[in-house]
C-alpha cells in the first residue's frame, strides 16, 4: 500500500513539473516570440523612417534643383535683358554723338575740351592729336588758333593722317609710348561699366517695387 502511494505521488509530482516546465518553456516561448514580433516591428519602423528619410532627402534634392534652375534661368533672363539694354543705349549715345558732330557750334567747343583734358593728361610737351576726315576738313587750316581757343598750353601738332572714329579726339605724345583716347568710341567704352552698373540697380530696383 505504501508503495502504491509512493508511486502515486511520484507521479503526481513528475505530473507537476512536467507542467511546471511546460509552463516555463510556453513562458519562455511566448516572450520569445513578443521580442521577435516587437524586433520586427522595430526593424519596419526603422526601415519606414529610412524610406521616409530617404523620400524626404530625394524631395528636397528635387526642390533644391528646381530653384536652382529657377535661379540659373532668371539670372539668364536678367542677363539678357541687361545685355539689351545696354546695347540700345549703346546704340541710342552713337546716334547722339553723331548728331553732335554736325552741329559745329555745339560739336567744336566739345572737341576743344576733349584735346584741353587730353594735352593735361599727359606729362609731354610736344604731342600730337588725331582726330577723323570731317574735323581736319574743318580744324587743319587754323588748327593754331584753334588750339589756342582750347587754351593747351603744350605744343600739338595735328597728325596728317585722319583717325577713323565718329568724333573726338585721340592725343599722344611723339614717341607714341602714351595716349589719352578722347574720341566718341573710347568715352562710350568707358561709360559702359558705369552704364552696366546704373542699369543693374534700376533692375533690381523696379523689381523690388514689384
Amino acid at each position: 500500500m505504501n508503495q502504491t502511494v509512493n508511486i502515486q505521488e511520484l507521479e503526481t509530482a513528475l505530473i507537476t513539473r512536467a507542467k511546471t516546465l511546460a509552463q516555463e518553456y510556453l513562458s519562455h516561448a511566448t516572450g520569445n516570440r513578443d521580442q521577435i514580433i516587437s524586433d520586427a516591428s522595430k526593424r519596419r519602423n526603422l526601415r519606414e523612417e529610412r524610406e521616409i528619410l530617404t523620400a524626404k532627402a530625394a524631395a528636397e534634392r528635387t526642390f533644391r534643383q528646381r530653384v536652382q534652375a529657377a535661379e540659373i534661368k532668371q539670372q539668364e533672363e536678367l542677363d539678357r535683358l541687361r545685355w539689351g539694354l545696354i546695347q540700345k543705349v549703346m546704340q541710342e549715345l552713337s546716334k547722339r554723338f553723331t548728331q553732335i558732330a554736325t552741329d559745329e557750334k555745339v560739336y567744336l567747343p566739345l572737341l576743344q575740351r576733349y584735346l584741353a583734358r587730353a594735352a593735361m593728361s599727359i606729362d609731354d610737351y610736344e604731342l600730337v592729336a588725331e582726330i577723323n576726315a570731317q574735323d581736319h576738313a574743318r580744324v587743319a587750316k587754323k588748327w593754331d588758333a584753334f588750339c589756342g581757343a582750347a587754351e593747351v598750353h603744350k605744343h600739338v601738332v595735328l597728325a596728317p593722317d585722319p583717325l577713323v572714329c565718329l568724333g573726338g579726339v585721340r592725343v599722344r605724345n611723339t614717341g607714341n609710348t602714351i595716349r589719352m583716347d578722347n574720341t566718341f568710341e573710347a568715352r562710350m567704352e568707358r561709360l559702359q561699366d558705369e552704364l552696366l552698373q546704373t542699369v543693374m540697380e534700376r533692375l533690381f530696383a523696379a523689381a523690388a517695387d514689384r
